[in-house]
């Protein structure tokens, strides 16, 4: 569904009105409403992005000019807003991550960084779990180390929608280099993909 500009923007000035109206109106400080409100005012301004990122992509303009205008990549753009069609039913994609990615991948990083492998193969999907053992995992994070020292610290986790699965990627910080753990999600949880990326390749 196009999101009208004029729309998004008479809604952001409706929250931000909210916003100033309540520190006037409010005896009490009520800093939970004001952080509420404040959020609202932020969820607006982004509609009004969007739809701004809508009219410019139907104007003709590249994922690189609105990446550039952004101060993103062009993949970062399109993955926040764009609007991909699914091949298989012509029908746009669904593009929110599994709620809680974050958190997910978090642990499962911090589960490998600590030799866990049973706790991570726990959660794989079938097809996963028939390709990567736990012993295999474990031999791949060995590897890891080998190459390139101990495990020291990781990232906040990138969250983005590829089709059926949210893919989570992940800064990981070792002693000698730096890698990035692209872990994909299914909407039911289970891990449907795990590799270990050098960063100049992920």
């Amino acid at each position: 569904m196009k999101l009208k500009l004029t729309d998004a923007v008479r809604a952001l000035h409706g929250r931000a009105d909210a916003l100033l109206a309540a520190r006037v109106l409010s005896a009490d400080a009520d800093h939970a409403g004001a952080v509420e409100r404040a959020l609202a005012v932020r969820s607006a301004a982004d509609d009004v992005v969007r739809a701004v990122v809508q009219e410019a992509r139907e104007a003709g303009a590249t994922w690189q000019v609105i990446g550039d205008a952004l101060g993103v990549s062009r993949q970062a753009a399109f993955q926040r807003y764009g609007r991909p069609i699914d091949p298989r039913t012509g029908e746009p994609m669904n593009t929110t991550p599994l709620p809680g990615a974050t958190d997910l991948a978090t642990t499962t990083v911090e589960d490998l960084a600590a030799g866990r492998w049973s706790r991570i193969t726990a959660q794989f999907d079938p097809a996963m779990r028939d390709g990567l053992s736990e012993d295999a995992l474990a031999a791949a994070w060995a590897q890891v180390v080998g190459r390139s020292g101990a495990f020291e610290a990781h990232g906040e986790p990138e969250v983005s929608r590829a089709g059926d699965v949210t893919v989570t990627d992940t800064r990981l910080s070792m002693e000698a280099s730096d890698y990035t753990a692209r872990i994909s999600y299914r909407d039911d949880r289970s891990i449907a993909g795990l590799f270990i990326l050098p960063v100049d390749e992920s």
